[in-house]
This record gives C-alpha cells, structure tokens and sequence, in this order.
C-alpha cells in the first residue's frame, strides 16, 4: 500500500496557477512533514527562473535541459528557511502533454540529487523509522491530470510506488508549536597542524561534537518529563472544529547533560592549538508538529533537529558572508568579532505555521522581502516580519604580542566574565587569535 499525502487547498491553486501561466514546463519544490502515519504538505514552491529566463517567462522547451544543480542549490536555500518538523517533501513538474511521457524520469533524478544535496548539509542522523520516501508529483497542464508517486530515497535502485494525494482544507490551521531558548557556548580549538586554519571546516567539526550532546539532551515540555511513546497533547484541550489559524504553544527548556555516564570511558589527549573559535549567545528554535495525534517522540526530533539546523545554517551564512566580503584567502589570525545572523520568522497565510529566515543587523526588510519572493514565491508584508531575537554585542581589544603577564591575566579574567554573561540576542562568533603555546585539552571516549 502506498503512502497518503494530504495537501493544504491552498497548494492545489496554486498548481493550477502555475499551469496556466508557465509553459513548456515548470519544476519545484513540496515542503511538508512526515508521519509514520500519513504525510501533509503545506506548500508548494516554483523554482526560481535564472536570469535570462525572468524577462520572456519561459522555460527550457526540453526536460533534458532542467538545470539540476540549479534545482538543488534552491532546494538547500529553502531548507535553510524552515522551521522544525518541515522539509522538503518531494519535487513536482507541470508539464505540456508533449513532454509528460519523460517527465517521471526527470522527477525521479531530481528527487535523489535534492535529497543529496540536503543530507550533506545535515548535522543529524536519521532515525531507524524514519520515512524516507519522497513524493514525485507529475501534472499536465493541459489535462490537469495529478499523477503522485513515491521513490524511497535510501535506495538508489528505488522504483516508483503509487501515492494517493488528497486536498483538505485547513490542514495546518492548528498544528502545535513547539518553542525553545538554547544558550550556547561552543569552544572550537584550531590545532597548530591545521592547514590554511580551514574556519568553517573546523566548525563544522565542532558542531558536530556539539549536536550530539543536543541529541543526548532531556526535554521538558511545559516543565514535565514526558515518555517518548504518549501523545503530545495527552492532558490537554485539543483545538477542534477550527478552521480559522490558531497556535497551541508548549514550552520547551533543554537539559544538557555535563558529563557522560559512568559506563563511558575517557581518555585525554594534549595538542597544540594556533587559535580557537568560540560561539557564544542565546538561539531562538521552533518546530512543528501535526494535530492528529502526535507523539512526543516526533515532536521532541523535530526541535532537537531545529537547534542543531539554526546553529549550523547561521554559521553556513556566516561564513558565507565573509568569503562575498573579505575573500576565500584571509590569512592573518588576528582577535575578531562577527554576529550570526538574527533569526526572524514570518506567517503563511491560513496556517498556524511561519516560515523562518537570517538576517544580519544591517539588512533592511526590503531585502527580506525580495528573498522570501525569490526562494519561496511568498510576498510578505514588512510588519509580518517578526524578529526573534535581540541584538547584544560585546567588543573585546585583540590580543597583542607586547602584553605583560598582568594585562593578560586581566584580558584572560575579562573573556571569563564575559563567557559567564548571558547574551540573550544574536550568537556572537569569535574568531580568536592565541599563542601557539597554548594547548587544549580534547576529551573523547573510546
């Protein structure tokens, strides 16, 4: 038996829309969530056209001149702008009935290369029940016909299933959310026998140590301990008959676990570090999760898999930011303070659920605006945008060769301080240049 995807009205027009105005053909994207149960699909979003297509509005005349990299490049964009719970669900094609005898082959390449490009960038792994079929959404435009099929994305020799897609109204008008604060403190040492100190490799790595402890975390959902296997919702009101969108919040706080049980052992190991970075703040995540009955497990994966993609994406766009403005090749190491972009989420229409975005502290709304059109196909008015978090900066004198012991001691004394304040707004990454007579220590269990 195949799976079942229920799809938001919403999404059905705006299919039909594409179909009229966009021809030979149109690719895109489907962003929804999984259940064990059945799956929803709450969007649905046109592939950007590159340059030289925006002026005449028309596409390739062949499927064998879809752009994949193209495709998937706007796929990991759009995945940078979800909030926990979503993901890109599938891919779909709106084609001519000249080119729909080619267009299955077409949408199954497209389906593995986006699930690729989107697992390179995860920090996480998936679970051992996790659903991994991807929906593969055929339309013709002239006969309106809808054609649902699934591949199975863990398998490469996966072959097409039958998938039934069924239209609901209000399907996401009161889905549940789930909020949390993290407070972060990440120290990444960079080892002296580090080539060309690669930062965002070396984060990358640091982040990935620290995702684990977030997978190890305890979760207290409005204050309680839950078992993984009851409802979400179980000793609460459920919203029903509600057509209008309207959010039941929970209340999430993080434990992290400090040390390793008893059954681990540790081993330490001294190496010589050229410098470190460190990522320090308070980080607003969200997930959500669907009415029909959820567990607590799933509710629980999507906002610890919220946390480990909002750190990881700022750091990605970060550093992304940096290469556009100060070059791939930066070589002097000396004391420096960059912000992570702010985190920032905004409604969609008839759904309980928001769309989420970066910006950095110098970004105007009309360039939030112009972003959320490009990658999402959205128009979002200014006063939609709602900021999740404030700005706090912190400005530190670099490190300087010619320091007598006392100024360093007070230097050293003043980042303690410093790392014992909370920052409740923006992630503050420190570059921080130290000498190489400085060791760390790493600890790791074998």
């Amino acid at each position: 038996m195949g799976r079942t995807y229920f799809v938001e009205e919403a999404v059905g027009q705006y299919l039909s829309d594409l179909s009229t105005k966009l021809k030979p053909y149109v690719t895109g994207l489907l962003i929804g969530q999984c259940s064990p149960q059945r799956d929803y699909v709450i969007r649905a979003v046109r592939t950007p056209p590159k340059e030289e297509q925006k002026e005449d509005n028309i596409s390739p005349s062949k499927l064998v001149s879809i752009d994949e990299e193209w495709i998937t490049t706007h796929a990991s964009q759009v995945a940078q702008m979800l909030p926990g719970g979503l993901l890109v669900l599938g891919v779909f094609i709106i084609a001519t009935p000249e080119l729909s005898k080619d267009s299955q082959n077409a949408l199954r390449k497209l389906i593995f290369s986006v699930e690729k490009s989107l697992t390179k960038r995860r920090l996480w792994k998936p679970a051992e029940e996790e659903i991994s079929d991807r929906a593969a959404l055929q339309i013709c435009s002239a006969t309106k016909k809808v054609v649902c099929r699934t591949y199975d994305v863990q398998d490469p020799k996966s072959s097409a299933k039958p998938a039934d897609w069924k239209y609901q109204s209000a399907l996401s008008a009161s889905w549940l959310a789930l909020d949390c604060t993290v407070n972060v403190n990440i120290h990444i040492p960079l080892l002296a026998t580090s080539p060309n100190h690669d930062l965002e490799k070396n984060t990358k790595n640091g982040l990935n140590r620290w995702s684990k402890q977030i997978e190890d975390s305890v979760f207290l959902i409005n204050g309680q301990v839950k078992d993984d296997d009851t409802e979400l919702l179980e000793g609460q009101k459920k919203l029903r008959g509600n057509t209008q969108s309207s959010t039941q919040f929970s209340d999430v706080k993080v434990l992290t676990q400090l040390t390793q049980g008893s059954s681990h052992r540790s081993t330490a190991t001294v190496q010589v570090c050229s410098a470190s970075i460190n990522l320090r703040g308070a980080v607003k995540c969200r997930a959500y999760i669907h009415n029909n009955k959820p567990k607590v497990k799933e509710a629980i994966q999507a906002l610890k898999r919220d946390i480990i993609n909002t750190l990881s994406d700022r750091c990605e766009i970060l550093f992304e930011d940096l290469i556009i403005n100060e070059g791939p090749h930066k070589k002097n190491f000396e004391r420096e303070y960059h912000v992570l972009p702010q985190r920032l989420f905004v409604p969609v229409a008839g759904s309980s659920v928001m769309l989420s975005d970066y910006k950095f502290g110098d970004e105007a709304a009309g360039e939030i605006q112009e972003r959320f059109v490009e990658m999402l196909d959205q128009s979002v008015q200014a006063e939609d945008i709602h900021i999740a978090e404030e700005i706090n900066t912190v400005n530190i004198c670099p490190v300087t060769d010619n320091m007598d012991d006392t100024q360093q001691k007070q230097l050293i004394k003043a980042t303690l301080l410093l790392k014992l304040q909370q920052n409740m707004g923006v992630v503050i990454a420190a570059a921080v240049a130290v000498f190489a007579s400085i060791f760390s220590f790493n600890y790791f269990s074998d």
